[in-house]
Parts: C-alpha cells; sequence; structure tokens
C-alpha cells in the first residue's frame, strides 16, 4: 500500500472516530424509522428509544415480544421493531403470562400507563407479581389518564389538577394515590422493582441501566420484574415541555422517590 492510500485511509478512520465521538443521538436499529406521534416533550418516545437500544445491546430483537394495552401505549407497536401483541385495557399481565408461559425462552415485557396498569388492570398485575411470573413491565406513571382527556389516575398525587379533580386531588374525598412499586415490593414472587424517570439525561441513563437488569433477570429465570417510570403529560397537564419536566422533579419525584424498592437477593 502507498504513502497516498495509507493517508487518505487514516484521514477516513479518523474521520469516523470524530464522528462517533461527537455523537449525540442515533436511533437504534431496533426503533422502526417513522416519524413519532407523541405530543411534543412526552416521555414515552426517550422510554422507547432506551428499551429499543437495551434490546439492540443485548442481542434480543428475535427473541423479544412485547404487550401494549389501551391508552398511550397502544401506538408502541407502531414503533418497537419486535414482535408485539395488543392486549385489552388492563389486561396486558394476563397476556404477558399467557405468551410467556407458552414461549419461555423469549424475552417477554409489557408497557402500559398508570391508568391502564392501576387501575383498570389491578388486579392482573398484582396477581401476575404474586405468581412470580417470570416478565418484565414497563410502567409509565404521570399521574394521568393520558389519552383520555386527562381525568385523575390512581397515582395522581394530593392537590394535583386533572379534569375530574379540578380543584386538585382531595384525599379525604378520592382517597390516597397509590404507590404500586412499594405495594408489588411486597409480594413474594416479585424479584426487581425499581423507580426511575426520563426528565434529565443523568435519568435517563439510570433508566436505561434499570430497564436492562430486569431483562437480565428474566434471563436468569428470577419472577417478576417492574421498572416504573415518573414521566410527564404536558398536553394534559397544560404545561410547556420544560415547565412539565420541572414538575416532574420538584413535584413528582418527591412523592414519588426514585430508585430500587426491591433488588434480588442473588447467590
Amino acid at each position: 500500500m502507498n504513502q497516498e492510500v495509507l493517508e487518505k485511509n487514516l484521514t477516513v478512520v479518523e474521520e469516523d472516530i470524530c464522528i462517533r465521538e461527537n455523537l449525540v443521538y442515533e436511533r437504534p436499529s431496533t426503533l422502526i424509522d417513522i416519524e413519532m406521534h407523541y405530543c411534543p416533550g412526552c416521555g414515552h418516545s426517550t422510554v422507547h428509544k432506551i428499551l429499543m437500544e437495551v434490546v439492540q445491546e443485548l442481542g434480543i430483537q428475535n427473541d423479544t415480544i412485547g404487550v401494549a394495552p389501551v391508552g398511550c401505549s397502544v401506538f408502541a407497536y407502531h414503533y418497537l421493531d419486535v414482535d408485539m401483541q395488543q392486549a385489552a385495557h388492563g389486561r396486558a399481565c394476563a397476556v404477558a403470562t399467557g405468551i410467556k408461559r407458552v414461549l419461555p425462552d423469549k424475552y417477554v415485557f409489557t408497557y402500559q400507563g398508570d391508568g391502564d396498569l392501576a387501575a383498570i388492570g389491578t388486579g392482573e398485575t398484582i396477581h401476575a407479581a404474586n405468581r412470580g411470573e417470570n416478565i418484565l413491565v414497563i410502567f409509565i406513571n404521570n399521574g394521568i389518564y393520558g389519552m383520555t382527556s386527562g381525568q385523575m389516575a390512581p397515582t395522581t398525587i394530593p392537590g394535583m389538577v386533572t379534569t375530574t379533580s379540578p380543584y386538585g386531588r382531595d384525599v379525604e374525598v378520592q382517597g390516597h394515590p397509590l404507590k404500586i412499586g412499594e405495594l408489588l415490593a411486597l409480594l413474594p414472587g416479585v424479584c426487581y422493582i425499581t423507580r426511575q424517570a426520563v426528565n434529565s439525561a443523568a435519568n435517563v441513563r439510570k433508566c436505561k441501566k434499570a430497564i436492562k437488569n430486569a431483562f437480565e433477570y428474566q434471563k436468569r429465570k428470577l419472577g417478576f420484574s417492574m421498572v416504573e417510570i415518573v414521566s410527564n403529560c404536558p398536553s394534559n397537564w397544560k404545561m410547556a415541555p420544560v415547565e412539565s419536566n420541572k414538575y416532574v422533579e420538584n413535584t413528582m419525584i418527591p412523592y414519588y422517590p426514585l430508585g430500587d424498592i426491591k433488588v434480588p437477593e442473588v447467590k
């Protein structure tokens, strides 16, 4: 190889290194290359990205099956390039249970909102967890019913305004919010419960690590895992995206503190 060709090849390599070092965003190959419909600033798109980054990095695309029920999560199958199954409202854990029992070597996850998982699907969620079904639940907690106009959800925090609590949630009238993570952590079939957020770059990285941990625990057949993600809903909160992320930081997270709630006792 002559000197001119060698120098040209080195230049190409150097340029590629510079491009990779300065790369800020890249779509994972496991995420379908189409425009997302989610409202500007919504956390769903970020969660989709890091979830599919984990699938790509673990090399499990062909062995992964997702279940998306009704709500904003219903559109996940438009964007996640893995096998997907839609479930009736609240029934994702039941559907995922059936899939995992028939195909035990597959990685099975559900993608659910708080109205779906913590209200309509409370029974399915608790019993799947108690049985120790070896599945992963991705639980988006934005304290509201997102798709159906912003009604109060089981996770709506005290004083939070919604279309059905226009003066703020009053615990004397509507009861206390459900802290699903802490509730499920008490069950013996549960392996891993963690609460994360995607309102900042640092929290996004921690959330991605939690999702990867959950898939690893599923591979080791350790039982039920849930990654709860405290997120925003700019449209129904009637806030700009930046304002909604500040609300997550200053109001939601103090009520739903982030971090591991239950971790497996791995020998």
